[in-house]
């Protein structure tokens, strides 16, 4: 059911880009803002940041200034916010207390935060502790976060399913917790990016699209992240969702993370589901499983990137700073055309 025209998204929806997806081009924070003044975007999250200033305060203060030059909505934050061990638990508050001062400080009413990279990388023995984990440190800062006017935007990681990132929320106070909804996660959690949307929509702060190719595989089912457009996701019906569900001042930035091989879920392992989703839902699974039924392997050429414990070669490096900005272009222009995103374009 659509939402009241006075809580649905505009018709004209501001993007922007997630400066990620050209870290291999090492850009300090200006050349960003240029870059994505260039593109004709409405706004820039400045993600893990590469600027050799980033952590100076009074760089920070230069990137509110460029934002208000170039007239883009910036949104930033922080990345993992999980302490690895019980020693590292007021390091990693204090780091999380400075990532929320940055935020504040650049402009941004957001401070993003990761739980961890993948499922396997939580540090705890069960989904249910590190989940009490997460709310544990969300509540630690939550008196800094509501003195900043900020909000927290944890991202829909290769963590926890969408379900899981709702019970969070809930749990630690969404006054001053929502989603970062990144659409090329969930995929990596046996989840359609639909359901993703559709659970955790009245949560989101900011929605940054990426898509994936997903296929049946003799192992399980194949997932690989493509240049928006050209993977198995509908897009065109997942933004047409967004219209209806996501609040108005919801930004959208366009995010293909791409380069990387296809991972193989081991989904026809009974130790793999005991292991990492004892409470999956049936009826969530299906979802997925029905996406992965229309899908295919990517066909295209891609440049794979990351070669672990091996030194890049300068020519390499330069073809995958190519692909990178390629594949941003790329998915900008689609953004546009097809999806009809982008107020200044």
């Amino acid at each position: 059911m659509a939402l009241p025209l006075a809580a649905a998204m505009a018709d004209k929806i501001g993007i922007g880009y997630n400066t990620y997806c050209l870290r291999g081009l090492k850009m300090t924070d200006r050349q960003h803002f240029e870059q994505a003044a260039e593109w004709k975007l409405d706004a820039l999250f400045l993600q893990d940041s590469l600027d050799p200033r980033a952590q100076d305060p009074a760089h920070w203060a230069e990137v509110k200034q460029w934002a208000g030059e170039f007239g883009l909505h910036l949104q930033t934050g922080g990345s993992g916010i999980l302490p690895k061990t019980p020693e590292q638990w007021d390091a990693n508050l204090a780091a999380f207390r400075k990532n929320i001062a940055r935020a504040k400080a650049c402009g941004s009413p957001i401070v993003r935060g990761v739980c961890a990279s993948f499922r396997k990388d939580l540090p705890l023995e069960t989904t249910e502790a590190n989940m009490e984990l997460t709310v544990k440190v969300l509540r630690a800062v939550r008196s800094e976060v509501m003195d900043a006017g900020l909000k927290v935007a944890i991202e829909v990681h290769k963590d926890f399913q969408a379900w899981e990132h709702k019970e969070i929320i809930e749990t630690a106070g969404k006054e001053f917790v929502g989603t970062y909804l990144d659409t090329g996660n969930p995929v990596f959690t046996v989840e359609d990016p639909m359901l993703t949307l559709e659970t955790l929509a009245p949560y989101t702060l900011t929605f940054h699209l990426r898509d994936s190719v997903v296929y049946e595989h003799a192992g399980g089912i194949a997932v690989q992240w493509v240049p928006l457009g050209e993977g198995t996701v509908d897009f065109p019906a997942l933004i047409a969702k967004a219209r209806q569900v996501l609040k108005p001042e919801v930004r959208i930035f366009i995010k293909p993370i791409t380069g990387r091989p296809p991972e193989v879920l081991p989904v026809y392992d009974e130790k793999w589901w005991a292991k990492w989703y004892p409470k999956a839902r049936a009826h969530e699974y299906a979802r997925f499983v029905k996406l992965a039924k229309k899908g295919r392997p990517y066909e295209k050429h891609v440049v794979q990137e990351d070669v672990a414990g091996r030194p890049t070669p300068a020519p390499y490096q330069a073809a995958l700073n190519y692909q990178q900005k390629e594949h941003m272009e790329r998915s900008i222009r689609y953004a546009r055309e097809v999806l009809k995103l982008g107020v200044r374009s």
